[in-house]
């Protein structure tokens, strides 16, 4: 059984002190998995590190009182509109740190540290598999020609021969509205074959700018 180390609504100095120690030692933990997973930390690493002792303060102070609960609510609410979004990452991180705040407020200690330990090491693992980032496969392809080439279904049998599949995303004018360029994004039959094809390409768009990378993956602003 799990149960709070706060009795009736009261606290002593010995486990308030004890419960914001934990708080900052598990907000470090999160951080610190925040900054091994994350493409960018920066200070929002910092955030992260404070936010469970933020959150076990708040709760502690409104401990049951209705009227001070309201106006925690509506501060939270005024930083969240004045806020910038972020990204579904950090959104999930922001929502572990509190969960463990809220865990430590009320004084289960044990439950905090368990889900630390469990949506910590959950979220760590899908990171290093590269759960949900798709097939590294797939690669963003610009290719520039000049504007008296015939483009629709020029480079159609060299999808055939190099891709599993090719997707006409958009075309634009450059240089002056003398050249366009096309965007493609294709899944690749075999990676080692990117020179072949980008030679191929070249070959009939008059050995102009070929540019065949990564996908950028949209960071998923919530």
């Amino acid at each position: 059984m799990l149960f709070s180390i706060f009795h009736a609504g009261t606290f002593d100095a010995r486990s308030v002190t004890f419960a914001f120690l934990t708080a900052l030692i598990l907000g470090i933990v999160i951080s610190i998995i925040y900054h091994i997973t994350a493409e960018e930390s920066g200070k929002f690493t910092v955030v992260i590190a404070a936010m469970p002792l933020l959150i076990s303060a708040v709760i502690l102070i409104v401990n049951g009182n209705l009227g001070t609960s309201v106006a925690v609510l509506g501060a939270f609410g005024l930083v969240r509109f004045r806020s910038a979004a972020g990204t579904a990452w950090e959104i999930a991180f922001l929502f572990f740190s509190m969960a463990v705040g809220l865990a430590v407020g009320m004084g289960f200690i044990s439950l905090a540290v368990i889900i630390t330990l469990i949506v910590g090491t959950t979220l760590l693992l899908l990171d290093r598999v590269g759960y949900g980032q798709g097939s590294s496969r797939q690669r963003d392809l610009k290719i520039t020609i000049p504007e008296d080439l015939n483009y629709p279904g020029i480079f159609d049998d060299l999808f055939l021969q190099y891709t599993n599949k090719a997707v006409f995303r958009r075309i634009k004018t450059t240089n002056m509205g003398t050249m366009y360029e096309l965007n493609y994004r294709v899944e690749l039959r075999n990676p080692s074959e990117e020179k072949e094809l980008i030679d191929q390409i070249r070959c009939r768009n008059g050995n102009l700018s070929v540019v065949l990378g990564l996908v950028e993956r949209d960071k998923n602003m919530l």
